[in-house]
């Protein structure tokens, strides 16, 4: 009964709701015309258990370096970890044998992959120990774990990838990751900074400013990139300019929620707003339909 109980807070603290952001791996897949290839399909559907795998890992390691700030916190305090539920040694022996195995994996299924998962492993690790404590670095780094995560969906089907996607991704990932610290900062308020020190080098104006750039940097990039020759070229088609009101109505939606709903983790809001999953799904449709052309030319 005591190991069903351990195991229970192992998967809980491996945060399986996130492992949405992993998504971004199929990115390859889409937009490399490899989507009707089964054997394609497999290796990416490989190359995302992976990653879900090291993001558990980033995560128990994560709640063990920040056990005694999520304490404090009104909503971290019940994580397995901080509430003592989970030892710490049990949790790192349990995050080192997975990301083991996890980076066995990665090289098994492709050797470049297994160094992009080592890369992300590498960073993301030095972000929990580090980088999370350097103000701008901090939300860098959750990007460019981002485009690792692209990369590896890339490198594992064995498609080059365009760098307008890889720059899309950045600035989305970027986008994200600073509407998520105005989030922690404007509801935590004046306990913002014991539960996550980095958030007084930030103030929600500053924030604002860089959500502003990064929100009209993402709209270009993304733009450019379905109008660009190259990719008009590499498809044999145009339209996908077409698929533009998608991406600016998840941006905006996600900005509501953000300001007006108290929401900023993108996992969350994937999961329980249907207006932006519903957002995000015709997107990918519309893309699929575009590329593939089902119907003909």
């Amino acid at each position: 009964m005591e190991s069903r109980t351990v195991l229970a807070h192992l998967l809980i603290s491996l945060r399986p709701k996130q492992w949405t952001k992993n998504l971004i791996v199929f990115a390859a897949l889409l937009f490399g015309r490899r989507l009707l290839d089964p054997g394609a399909v497999g290796l990416a559907l490989a190359a995302f258990v992976v990653f879900c795998a090291l993001s558990g890992v980033v995560y128990l390691v994560n709640d063990v370096s920040d056990r005694e700030a999520d304490r404090r916190h009104p909503v971290k305090s019940r994580r397995p970890i901080a509430s003592g539920a989970l030892a710490p040694s049990a949790a790192l022996a349990f995050a080192a044998a997975l990301g083991l195995c996890a980076l066995g994996a990665a090289y098994w299924i492709a050797p470049m992959l297994g160094g992009v998962a080592a890369a992300y492993l590498g960073l993301l690790t030095l972000y929990t120990w580090v980088l999370k404590e350097l103000v701008i670095l901090d939300v860098l780094a959750i990007a460019i774990g981002f485009v690792l995560r692209a990369v590896a969906g890339a490198v594992a089907i064995g498609v080059p990838i365009s760098d307008w996607l890889l720059v899309c991704t950045m600035l989305l990932a970027l986008f994200l990751a600073l509407s998520k610290r105005r989030q922690e900062l404007t509801q935590l308020a004046e306990s913002a900074t014991e539960h996550r020190r980095i958030l007084k080098e930030y103030d929600p104006y500053l924030l604002d400013q860089m959500i502003g750039v990064v929100t009209a940097s993402t709209l270009v990039a993304y733009i450019i990139y379905c109008t660009s020759p190259e990719t008009i070229e590499r498809f044999g088609t145009d339209l996908l300019v077409l698929t533009t009101p998608f991406p600016i109505y998840g941006i905006f939606r996600y900005l509501y929620l953000v300001h007006r709903q108290g929401m900023g983790d993108p996992s969350e809001a994937l999961l329980t707003d249907r207006p932006l999953l519903a957002c995000v799904a015709s997107w990918a449709v519309v893309v699929a339909l575009i590329l593939y052309r089902p119907f003909g030319s």
